[in-house]
């Protein structure tokens, strides 16, 4: 366990001061999934002796293709705080992170508590609305290079997030068109059928995770069901607008 505490403790100060550090694997090449689940609720729970607060939860690795080429049969997931979400439209500080990247997501806003195996439609039932959103992911990890464990102990690479317009949980985000722009451009078009061909399946999938380490998803929680194109990469004086077919757009621009 002394182990386990104190890779959390490095793995938290790297975030917190925004510093490259080595892969866990590289030293520690016997971490398990477990192991690295322990040290992201460890490293989380140093936020939370600094102020922070829950906000909720976020899915990666929900796309089957991406499931496949790292060896998974399900996905990952982390914790969100306060202080991790960013206003809408305001500028993010990449000061604050090491490789910062961009995904634009559907996030749910839970009206009750979901735990367990739940159905689609219970998980639903849950719902109070759901909201385009852009992720803003970031491994501590130096050259961007790490092993499954790795993420999983850097809180599933969630760093941050910007949420847009609530909408009603009756929107049917199945399969909505997405265009993410970069100062005008497109770089990525997808739909959210690529997340785990319905995103209310990563919804399903996190209430029964998230059970597994004996917590649950609340009142109030934001659930971030995961990336629906590929991540871009940030740089200083971009502007950052996501585009959700029926659901509008997020937008940020990229600062010192």
């Amino acid at each position: 366990m002394s182990l386990i505490t104190d890779l959390a403790l490095f793995v938290d100060n790297a975030a917190r001061t925004a510093t490259a550090i080595p892969q866990l694997t590289d030293s520690n090449p016997n971490i398990t999934m477990d192991d690295a689940y322990a040290i992201q609720a460890l490293s989380i729970a140093q936020r939370r002796a600094r102020g922070e607060t829950r906000a909720g939860y976020k899915m990666g690795l929900t796309s089957r293709a991406k499931m496949v080429q790292v060896g998974v049969d399900e996905p990952i997931w982390g914790r969100l705080t306060n202080q991790m979400r960013e206003v809408e439209g305001a500028v993010l500080s990449k000061k604050k992170y090491v490789h910062p990247r961009a995904e634009p997501e559907v996030a749910y806003l839970l009206k009750r508590p979901l735990e367990g195996k739940v159905s689609a439609l219970e998980a639903l039932d849950a719902v109070e609305a759901v909201a385009p959103a852009i992720e803003i992911i970031d491994s501590r990890y130096a050259n961007f290079k790490f092993a499954l464990p790795d993420v999983i102990a850097d809180n599933s690479s969630s760093s941050g997030f910007y949420i847009g317009n609530w909408h009603s949980k009756a929107t049917d985000v199945s399969n909505l068109g997405i265009l993410l722009e970069v100062n005008g451009r497109a770089v990525q078009i997808g739909s959210t059928a690529a997340i785990l061909g319905n995103p209310i399946r990563s919804l399903v999938m996190a209430a029964d995770m998230v059970s597994r380490s004996g917590e649950r998803l609340e009142a109030g929680d934001i659930i971030l069901a995961g990336g629906a194109t590929a991540a871009h990469a940030l740089s200083v004086g971009e502007h950052i607008r996501a585009t959700f077919e029926k659901m509008g757009q997020v937008e940020f621009v990229v600062g010192e």
